[in-house]
């Protein structure tokens, strides 16, 4: 692989990982309602699913997926349903906050324990199928064959999570330095149903996804 190929993937990934999408949206409401350091955890969830993702596409089984209307049906409702679970329970949150006191720590604590956050974050980006789409498109423009295709593979999905992952503190941290402006419980109830209604809308519209033409 050549610096310059590289070095159009490194682009690539930046813009991928800034566009809006469920990581985003996902990472700006756990931000915002328990920080940037609780968010990690279902940051780094997200990067699993990623590599789950990359890992799939990169071994040729995202073609298959992608070539059985059964299977790729099968991803697309299940991932769009659970966008939808997050956001009717995004939605529907609890809010924690005491207006008198004003304690932004007490809605903190309720956060859910690292391994669900974790698992929150695995499932939305592994049960994405445009994120399957994306890598059985584009992935193999940047996998050389006349160069051995493991190495590639490390390098691209080490590249891909790096920026990915530096994306997503940095919606983290946008969200949660606006915690100060919602001590407000009516405001924390108006933000949850903010990113509940965004999380559902991004489910449905995984409904309308299709395989590419020719598939």
């Amino acid at each position: 692989m050549t610096f310059t190929l590289w070095l159009t993937f490194f682009f690539a990934a930046c813009l991928i990982a800034i566009s809006p999408g469920s990581g985003a949206v996902l990472s700006m409401a756990h931000g915002l309602n328990y920080g940037v350091k609780k968010t990690s955890g279902t940051i780094m969830g997200l990067q699993a699913g990623l590599l789950l993702v990359f890992t799939i596409a990169g071994a040729g089984v995202g073609s298959i997926l992608m070539a059985s209307e059964f299977a790729f049906s099968a991803v697309k409702i299940i991932g769009a349903l659970y966008l939808i679970y997050l956001g009717i329970s995004q939605w529907r949150a609890k809010v924690d906050v005491s207006a008198n006191e004003g304690a932004l720590a007490s809605q903190a604590s309720t956060a859910p324990d690292l391994r669900k956050r974790f698992l929150i974050g695995f499932l939305t980006n592994a049960t994405n199928p445009k994120g399957i789409i994306f890598m059985v498109a584009v992935l193999p423009q940047f996998i050389s064959h006349d160069a051995p295709l493991l190495p590639q593979l490390l390098i691209l999905g080490m590249t891909m999570c790096a920026v990915d992952l530096v994306v997503m503190h940095s919606y983290a941290w946008a969200a949660s330095s606006m915690q100060r402006y919602f001590r407000d419980p009516r405001l924390v109830k108006k933000q949850n149903r903010f990113f509940g209604g965004i999380l559902m809308a991004i489910g449905a519209a995984l409904f309308f996804v299709k395989r590419s033409p020719g598939t």
